[in-house]
Parts: C-alpha cells; sequence; structure tokens
C-alpha cells in the first residue's frame, strides 16, 4: 500500500501559468506545415494558422510561447520576417536539415499566433550573431506606439497598434550554438545588450531573460551570476534580469544514439525515467547558486527547453528532429510538470520541446491530418494545476523501485488547491509493470461519494498514435475510485498518469 498524505492548509506558493508553456522554433515541420500554412493550402486555417491545431492547443490553455528559438533564434534577424512575403529574403537553415527559409513566418505572424492561441509572448533575441542595435529595433519595432523609424516601419507593415512582449530572452544557448561564449564574456554581453530591452511609455516592464546553464554547467550559472551582479549599480537589484535559463533533454542513450521513440525494452524505459527524475536534482543545485544572489527568489529558474530526444524516425530528415510519442513519453511530461509543480517557488516557467512535429511534441501533423499525442493528454490533464495554490503532499510506503539506471518512487506526485476549494491531484506511476493500491489521506478534508471524479492516461509501454489509428492512446474515466474513513482510495495501473479532481 502506497500513502499519500496531502496537508491541503499548508500552501506552499502559486504555480505559475506560464510552467504548461511551449515552444517553437524554425525546426523542421514546427512551425511550417505543423503551425503554419499557406492561407490558400486547402488546409482549414485563419491567417495562415492552422484552425485544427490552434484550437486543440485552445483546449490546453496554452499560458505563453517562445519564438523562434532555439539555436536558429541567434542566426535570426528580424528584418528578413517582415514586409510582403514576396520580398522578404530568403535563407538556409544551417542548424536544422540545410532546408530554404523563406522567412513567411515572422514577428506580424507570431503575434497572430499568440493573439489566436490567448498566450503571453517570449521572443528569443539574437546574441550570436546580432548587433545591440538590431535588437533594440526589434524591440522598438514591436513595442513602441510613438513617432520613431521602428514605429513607422512597422505601420506601413500593416500594423498600428504595438504589441505586447511579455518576455524577452537574450540569446540561447550562447554556452555553445549561439556563440561558443565563455560566462564572463556572455555575463558581461547580457549585461550590455539588456540595457537596450527598453520599457516603452506606460506599457509593463519586459521581463528578461539570461542565458543560463546546459544541464549540469553550475559553474556557468556561478560565472554568469557573479558577472551580472558585479557592481551595485541602480536598477541592478536582481542582476537586471527576472530570469535563468536551464536546458536538459532527456534520453536513454548516448548523444550520437540516444534510442529509438518506439523500439525500447524496460532497461531503456528505466534508464529514461531514471535521467527525467535528474530534473529535480538540477532545480536544487542551480537554484542554491541562485539563492546566493537572490534569496527572496524573485528571479525566476526558466527550463525554457526540456523533454525527450530520440532518433529521428526512419526515413525523416536528420535535422527536422521528428519523433513519435509514447506512453513512456507521457510518463516523462508528468514527472516533469510535477516536479516543475513543487518547485514553484523557484522554477516561473518551463516550455516544452517543441509545440509541433518536433522532438516530445504534443502534436503531429501530415497534411491535413492532425494527432494528439499521449504528451498532449497529460497537460490537458494538469491544465487545471495553472494559477493554482501549490499545496504540501508526500509518498509514504511501498513503491520503491530499483533497477539500472533507476533507482527512485515508483508513484510520484502533486497536488493544488484552487479558488473555489476544490484539490486537483496528479500522479504517476513510473513503473513498467507494477500497479499500487493507493490510499489518500487528509490533514482535515473528507471527501463523501460523488465529490470524487478522475481521468486516467494508460496503456502498453509502446502504445502511441498514428494517423491511422488517432485514438490509441487517450485519457478516459478512471473508475474504481472509493471514498474511505481516511480519505480516497484507488489503484493505479502500470505506467499511467491519473488526475483527481476532489471538489
Amino acid at each position: 500500500m502506497v500513502k499519500l498524505y496531502i496537508n491541503e492548509k499548508k500552501k506552499k506558493g502559486r504555480i505559475h501559468p506560464e510552467i504548461y508553456g511551449h515552444f517553437s522554433e524554425h525546426l523542421g515541420r514546427c512551425i511550417y506545415e505543423g503551425l503554419y500554412v499557406k492561407e490558400d493550402s486547402g488546409i482549414p486555417n485563419q491567417n495562415g494558422m492552422r484552425s485544427d491545431v490552434v484550437g486543440a492547443l485552445k483546449e490546453l490553455r496554452i499560458p505563453v510561447l517562445r519564438w523562434p528559438g532555439g539555436c536558429f533564434a541567434d542566426e535570426y534577424h528580424w528584418k528578413d520576417g517582415i514586409g510582403p512575403k514576396e520580398n522578404r529574403k530568403k535563407m538556409i537553415n544551417t542548424h536544422w536539415g540545410g532546408v530554404l527559409e523563406d522567412n513567411s513566418f515572422g514577428t506580424h505572424e507570431f503575434f497572430e499566433l499568440c493573439r489566436q492561441l490567448g498566450c503571453k509572448t517570449y521572443i528569443n533575441g539574437n546574441v550570436g550573431s546580432g548587433t545591440v542595435q538590431e535588437m533594440s529595433e526589434w524591440v522598438e519595432y514591436m513595442t513602441f506606439e510613438g513617432v520613431s523609424p521602428m514605429a513607422d516601419l512597422r505601420r506601413k507593415n500593416g500594423h498600428e497598434e504595438p504589441w505586447k512582449v511579455d518576455y524577452f530572452g537574450v540569446g540561447n544557448e550562447n554556452w555553445g550554438c549561439g556563440g561558443n561564449m565563455t560566462p564572463e564574456y556572455y555575463g558581461n554581453l547580457y549585461r550590455r545588450y539588456q540595457t537596450y530591452i527598453r520599457r516603452y511609455g506606460n506599457g509593463e516592464p519586459i521581463k528578461k531573460i539570461c542565458g543560463g546553464p546546459n544541464v549540469d554547467d553550475v559553474n556557468w550559472t556561478k560565472k554568469v551570476l557573479e558577472t551580472c551582479y558585479a557592481s551595485p549599480c541602480p536598477g541592478n537589484a536582481h542582476g537586471f534580469m527576472e530570469g535563468l535559463s536551464l536546458h536538459y533533454y532527456v534520453h536513454p542513450g548516448g548523444w550520437d544514439d540516444k534510442g529509438s521513440a518506439t523500439d525500447f525494452d524496460e532497461e531503456a524505459w528505466y534508464c529514461t525515467m531514471g535521467k527525467a527524475l535528474y530534473m529535480e536534482e538540477l532545480i536544487g543545485m542551480h537554484g542554491a547558486v541562485l539563492d546566493q544572489y537572490d534569496p527572496g527568489k524573485e528571479i525566476g529558474l526558466i527550463v525554457d527547453e526540456w523533454g525527450t530526444w530520440y532518433n529521428v524516425e526512419p526515413g525523416t530528415n536528420p535535422g527536422f528532429l521528428y519523433q513519435q510519442n509514447t506512453i513512456r513519453d507521457a510518463l516523462v511530461a508528468a514527472l516533469h510538470l510535477n516536479i516543475f509543480n513543487k518547485h514553484c517557488d523557484r522554477v516561473k516557467m518551463a516550455c516544452i520541446a517543441q509545440m509541433v512535429n518536433v522532438l516530445q511534441s504534443v502534436i503531429l501533423t501530415e497534411g491535413e491530418k492532425m494527432v494528439l499525442t499521449p504528451t498532449y493528454h497529460v497537460f490537458h490533464m494538469f491544465r487545471e494545476h495553472q494559477g493554482a495554490e501549490l499545496v504540501e503532499s508526500a509518498v509514504i510506503g511501498d513503491g520503491w523501485i530499483t533497477r539500472e539506471g533507476f533507482d527512485g518512487p515508483a508513484i510520484q506526485e502533486s497536488v493544488s488547491l484552487k479558488e473555489d476549494g476544490s484539490l486537483l491531484v496528479t500522479v504517476a506511476n513510473l513503473s513498467a509493470s507494477d500497479s499500487y493500491p493507493v490510499e489518500i489521506v487528509f490533514a482535515e478534508k473528507k471527501p463523501r461519494p460523488g465529490e470524487v471524479t478522475g481521468r486516467i492516461l494508460t496503456g502498453e509501454i509502446h502504445a502511441h498514435n498514428t494517423f491511422e489509428e488517432p485514438d490509441k492512446v487517450k485519457e478516459v474515466a478512471f473508475e474504481g475510485i472509493a471514498a474511505t474513513k481516511e480519505g480516497i482510495s484507488f489503484t493505479i495501473p502500470a505506467h499511467s498518469v491519473a488526475s483527481l479532481h476532489i471538489r
């Protein structure tokens, strides 16, 4: 028996909606064919945005979208993507597949997509191959409502009113594809570039995201923060930043052979789960460095690239990073989201990589067809956590797994309290073979029959949705939940994700 203790009286912080964010890069078929099609393509669209994809994403209540990269951001020059489409400059996407990028999806199209989704905007600027002037002018183009060369250019291109930029990332992976910089060098560049991400007029200030570490590179975190906090200048209370990014991908194999998305054994399953659990340790180690400079936790840890990364599907362009999505990915998603929830005091945004057709996407498309992946259903089951209050919870009892590549709990959870007094409990069973009886015990609450409803996502560990079988894996009603004298009892099947709503 596994016991899940919930102290619904002890609130531990607000779960930032942006934890459930997404990432869209000019990579493979994420934007072109996935999110954006030609208006005369024959695929139903609104101003070029696929109606089926946008409709499905709205069901997730997407809080924020990051664009245009990724590695692509540090070779992206925004002026190439404005004005009449027939006049926009064409380029070769040297990072991803060596294909032609015609810049038909640019600044105006991104804001149109976010308008349709009803989400916040997260722009990533070019530090690697761009200039301070270029970044400054982009911010002016997007956000200034007065008379200026860039504001006038925006109006000339058909958008009278300025847009709202909620977040601006100063470069991407500048330790690698964004320039192979040292942390001290990047830290000084960050100080310079962020100066010109100005707040125009009476609008809300743009929240600035500093480029953080790759996985466990604590030295990068230390040196960047040390550089950005080097002088007590006015306005430097938070090191000129509202967030520090972190990137981490999960793959069961090595970097050169990451393993198959659909053909794997239990050893690869547990290796994947173990590497996913490592996110908790990463948040702890980088959070400890942030605590030295920001003990009040004003700066958010922004995990703006996370998810699984396997070998591409056979026969597809290696630079497109197109992979299938199984029950295993659903468990990885649930595990990450539960971790982010439970660290909401420091983790203030996270963006899964990526939204459509790339890596651990929530949607796959092929021509007119669209498939919702197991990961999509996890985001759907967890969506009510957004903006709710994290409450104290703990799992004890049977259920510890020790296997090659994995030493951790079988059952993992997070719990939130909504304004109406209801609770959302999300539970993941990481075991590839064993189900577990679970008893929930509350501090005070005594749910009565009929006050608890649930959803569950499960299936054989390799199960995935295809264009021929789009509903093979989907969430269904969770039967067998019972109210007891102590609280609630149920049995969670092996390799499954469950959500319980308690009124």
